[in-house]
């Protein structure tokens, strides 16, 4: 099996943000982003040159290969908000019922405008799973 190719790196997180071209979505973006960072107590990185993660785990795929990932992280993607939710949503349903307008697929969420959600409910969101992921992984 290959490396994977979304590695951390040391980009600056302000200037990637700066340079989104949407106003309002990089708006969005500084706000989950100072949220983010008050949740977890992490310092943002970059990985790859779209995602701010924070925070880090080892896991191992089926060929014994061991690779590491963010315990939690987003983009600002041209078409929403994408957030990462690693342990999924099957124990967030509540959460997920309360959290406003949104779509999701295993492990993202995906938002069109904060204004479109409830930012209390996130941050639960994000605390939860973040805490999830640090215990599962014993991080």
């Amino acid at each position: 099996m290959s490396d994977m190719k979304t590695k951390p790196n040391d980009s600056d997180v302000e200037e990637f943000l700066n340079s989104v071209p949407n106003v309002q979505r990089q708006e969005d973006a500084k706000t989950i982003l100072a949220m983010m960072k008050q949740v977890t107590g992490e310092t943002p990185r970059m990985w790859g040159a779209t995602i701010i993660g924070f925070g880090q785990y080892t896991y191992q795929r089926a060929d014994r290969s061991k690779h590491t990932w963010m315990l939690t992280g987003f983009s600002p993607r041209k078409q929403s908000l994408s957030m990462y939710i690693m342990p999924g949503f099957s124990n967030y349903s509540g959460l997920l019922a309360k959290l406003g307008k949104h779509r999701h697929s295993v492990g993202c969420l995906y938002i069109n405008k904060l204004v479109d959600i409830d930012l209390e409910v996130l941050e639960e969101l994000v605390r939860a799973s973040f805490v999830e992921m640090k215990d599962r992984y014993g991080v």
